[in-house]
């Protein structure tokens, strides 16, 4: 199986700034992508941010410029650094990470979304 602990969240004022960070472990053989997403209430959960084993990005047109999705490969972590933040970015944000899970002599697929953790962005 594979966890997922995610840090960062809080309450931060209009154009203040927040990183989140999300650690993934467990018997992991490799990971494709890592990402992030937010649901805010009475919304559906939308993509903020996602990045590929090989480093591309895509990001929802609503954070381009202000956010930036990164990652360390040897730590398995995927970072979520948050600039310049509206009302509008309050939200409950999770990571996913998507691969391969090592069992025995072979690989299965895997998706994990962690807890989640609060954004708040309010004076």
């Amino acid at each position: 199986q594979v966890q997922l602990v995610e840090s960062g969240g809080g309450l931060v004022q209009p154009g203040g700034s927040l990183r989140l960070s999300c650690a993934a472990s467990g018997s992991i053989f490799s990971i494709n992508a890592m990402g992030w997403y937010r649901q805010a209430p009475g919304n559906q959960r939308e993509l903020v941010a996602v990045i590929t084993s090989g480093g591309s990005t895509n990001y929802a047109d609503s954070v381009k410029g202000r956010f930036t999705i990164s990652r360390d490969n040897a730590k398995n972590t995927v970072y979520l650094q948050m600039n310049s933040l509206r009302p509008e970015d309050t939200a409950v944000y999770y990571c996913n990470v998507k691969g391969l899970l090592s069992r025995g002599f072979s690989q299965v697929d895997f998706v994990s979304w962690a807890q989640g953790t609060q954004v708040t962005v309010s004076s």
